[in-house]
């Protein structure tokens, strides 16, 4: 597999962790409804940094142009974050 490809893929499964994770600590730590998603947004970007550094020491010499490693999946690790975070919450508070 391609390593653009792979680090899609992580950004995938790291965006449905994250969603899950998110949907937890909205469901038991429950204040207000902006804190709970801004509590929501910070696990996200976190776990997204973190997985830049754990992809940039696995890949940095496989890709050509340096920058697709922070860019490369953004877009699918949002998306995958939000559904999954609504899916969780919405079986966790029913």
């Amino acid at each position: 597999m391609k390593p653009l490809v792979s680090i899609y893929m992580m950004r995938l499964g790291l965006g449905v962790i994250s969603g899950v994770i998110s949907a937890f600590v909205a469901t038991f730590a429950n204040p207000s409804e902006l804190i709970t998603f801004l509590n929501g947004l910070t696990i996200a970007l976190a776990i997204y940094l973190g997985s830049y550094y754990l992809i940039k020491a696995r890949f940095y010499n496989k890709v050509e142009k340096k920058s697709k490693i922070m860019t490369m999946g953004i877009g699918i690790f949002f998306i995958s974050w939000i559904v999954f975070l609504i899916f969780t919450y919405t079986i966790l508070i029913g």
